[in-house]
């Protein structure tokens, strides 16, 4: 598929699950669990918080608050690691959010410009679960708190990279998430284009002082009609500063652009009132 055939994603409107591509976990890999009518029982989720760790059983796992949780692994850094942690800043929830790698990193970007979360808990919690080779363990990458209090538990893992192994893994704790209400999803790939423009957008995410009215006049500009980022930017006082103002509003969801092709001062710019019909 080319580039000029691939389904529009417009910024204003799209959900996370438009931006990136789940991994869904085999029935055989299902078939391996030991799901008998006591597995909520049996199995385990341990937590981490200040004063300690705290074990509840899997049918338990929602009647715990992330709030009061800590990642459950700690992060660690130390040379000729083949994976990159770090911290990332969301403006979602105004803090630094801990990631082991680089493939994490982007989805605590994408979470934050979907603006779906108002709390992220990496390695939210230990799993401990039945196969028929016996109880294994695995660990989440993040438990997200949406805006409606429900809750998104992901697991990231590149589709070239997932093994049998891993399968098994996802598979449990898509079932330990089912059980308590929870949505799941193995972030297995992204869209085309789509990280690279959220990434050039969130460089103007955070709060920008305009004294010079420019966001006002960049609305007024695409009140007309969409335009072209570079011809919207030219009718304003002053283009090369109401570049990083345009940025801005289209991070905030105040401007649509197609996600799905690179960022330029041909993409054309839209208001999200003129709706998917547009």
């Amino acid at each position: 598929m080319t580039v000029r055939d691939a389904p529009e994603v417009r910024s204003e409107s799209c959900g996370l699950e438009e931006l990136f591509c789940a991994h869904t976990s085999s029935e055989q890999s299902r078939g391996s669990l030991l799901l008998s009518p006591q597995w909520p029982r049996r199995w385990s989720g341990t937590w981490r918080t200040p004063a300690g760790e705290l074990v509840c059983p899997a049918r338990d796992l929602a009647a715990v608050s992330s709030l009061e949780c800590v990642p459950v692994r700690r992060f660690s850094w130390r040379t000729n690691q083949r994976h990159r942690p770090g911290l990332q800043y969301m403006v979602s929830t105004a803090r630094m959010h801990g990631f082991e790698s680089l493939e994490e990193q982007k989805l605590l970007l994408a979470l934050d410009f979907a603006g779906a979360v108002v709390e992220v808990l990496p390695q939210p919690f230990r799993l401990r679960f039945e196969t028929d080779d016996g109880f294994r363990e695995h660990v989440p990458d993040f438990l997200a708190v949406l805006p409606d209090g429900s809750a998104w538990l992901f697991d990231v893992r590149p589709a070239s990279l997932i093994r049998d192994r891993d399968e098994v893994a996802f598979a449990a704790a898509r079932e330990a998430a089912w059980a308590v209400g929870w949505r799941y999803s193995v972030v297995a790939g992204w869209r085309p284009h789509v990280l690279s423009v959220i990434d050039a957008l969130s460089a103007q995410r955070r709060m920008l002082q305009d004294p010079l009215g420019l966001q006002g006049q960049l609305m007024a500009a695409i009140a007309a009609g969409p335009g072209r980022f570079g011809e919207l930017v030219a009718r304003t006082s002053l283009p090369a500063v109401a570049r990083a103002h345009a940025l801005h509003l289209l991070w905030h969801r105040q401007l649509g652009v197609d996600l799905s092709r690179p960022l330029s001062d041909h993409s054309l710019v839209r208001s999200p009132a003129e709706g998917n019909g547009a």
